[in-house]
């Protein structure tokens, strides 16, 4: 009888890696009762190979043969210039607390909370990050005038990443 069991384990199993990859899943988790103190707990996931989102770091190697054009040229020095100095270590640096997707206003179609040139105060929202669909506002640390925003409305970041800069 037990044996029996066991097949019809394995044939349940079974038929859960058929269902994850015909339906593009990437995790199951099935719990089977099959009386007071025994049950089937299994866990069936896909590993998700990091590579292909690795894969698209190539792609900015491509756009310098672009630069190499007289007119762009110019623009990529100036660029290159002023992020000599890393952002992150400006002191009125402002880093992101979380990974998410960056939002400049409270919604589509609004003002931005800040732009370059306002003043703000210690506690004011600079900007909004949203992680597993939860607005975090993002307040000032401290009071001072935005000199730069560094991260675009729509824009995914990084935990550490930099913001803007109060100074």
């Amino acid at each position: 009888m037990t044996n029996k069991s066991h097949d019809d384990d394995v044939s349940f199993i079974k038929a859960l890696a058929e269902l994850l990859n015909d339906n593009d899943l990437t995790e199951l988790q099935v719990k089977r009762d099959y009386g007071a103190d025994d049950s089937l707990n299994v866990r069936v996931s896909r590993r998700q190979e990091p590579a292909p989102s690795m894969m698209p770091a190539p792609a900015p190697a491509a756009a310098p043969a672009p630069a190499q054009s007289p007119v762009p040229a110019p623009a990529a020095s100036a660029a290159a210039d002023s992020p000599a100095e890393d952002p992150a270590s400006h002191p009125g640096a402002v880093l992101s607390p979380m990974v998410g997707t960056i939002y400049m206003q409270a919604e589509p179609g609004a003002p931005s909370f800040v732009g370059i040139g306002d003043q703000v105060s210690e506690g004011d929202t600079l900007l909004i990050v949203e992680a597993m669909k939860t607005m975090n506002h993002i307040p000032a640390p401290r009071p001072g005038t935005v000199k730069r925003i560094l991260v675009e409305d729509g824009a995914a970041v990084e935990f550490g990443a930099p913001l803007m800069i109060i100074e």
